[in-house]
C-alpha cells in the first residue's frame, strides 16, 4: 500500500545524486515499469521549474494518475548554497504561482508541500520560521 514517486532532481545533482532531470524521464521511467497505479511522480519546483516542457508534462502525468506530490520553495539568486540555501516562495526566480496553476489546472488535489532546506532559517527560533513560512504561502496564493 506504500506509493513510490520518483523525484527528477536538477540537473546539477546528476553526477552523485540522480540522473532522473526531467518530468518526462519520471514519465518515461514509469511507463517502462509498466505504469503501476502505486508508481508515480514527486514533482518539486526547486528541481523541475527550468524545464521547458515542464506544463505539458505535468499534465500529462496528472492525466495518467501518477502525481503524487507538490513540493514548493524558491531558487534565490544568487545561492550560497545548492542544497541548504532555497528560499521561501518569492524570494527567488521560480514562477511558482504558474506551475501551481499548471498542476491545478491537471486535476491535482493533493497537498502541497512546502520543502526549503535552509541552514540559516533552520538556526532561527522555529516558530518565527513558521510564521515566516505561511505569511509566504498566503503572499503566494491570496
Amino acid at each position: 500500500g506504500v506509493k513510490l514517486g520518483i523525484e527528477p532532481l536538477h540537473p546539477m545533482y546528476a553526477d552523485d545524486r540522480s540522473a532522473v532531470n526531467t518530468m518526462r524521464q519520471a514519465n518515461e521511467i514509469c511507463d517502462q515499469l509498466g505504469s503501476h497505479p502505486m508508481l508515480g511522480i514527486a514533482a518539486d519546483v526547486y528541481h523541475i521549474w527550468w524545464d521547458p516542457e515542464l506544463e505539458s508534462q505535468v499534465r500529462l502525468s496528472a492525466e495518467l494518475h501518477r502525481l503524487f506530490a507538490f513540493h514548493i520553495c524558491d531558487w534565490k539568486t544568487p545561492t550560497t548554497d545548492l542544497l541548504n540555501d532555497r528560499g521561501l516562495m518569492g524570494e527567488g526566480c521560480i514562477p511558482i504561482r504558474q506551475i501551481s496553476d499548471w498542476v491545478d489546472q491537471a486535476g491535482f488535489t493533493g497537498c502541497r508541500e512546502v520543502e526549503i532546506f535552509s541552514n540559516q532559517r533552520w538556526s532561527m527560533p522555529q516558530e518565527e520560521w513558521l510564521n515566516q513560512i505561511c505569511n509566504a504561502y498566503d503572499s503566494l496564493y491570496t
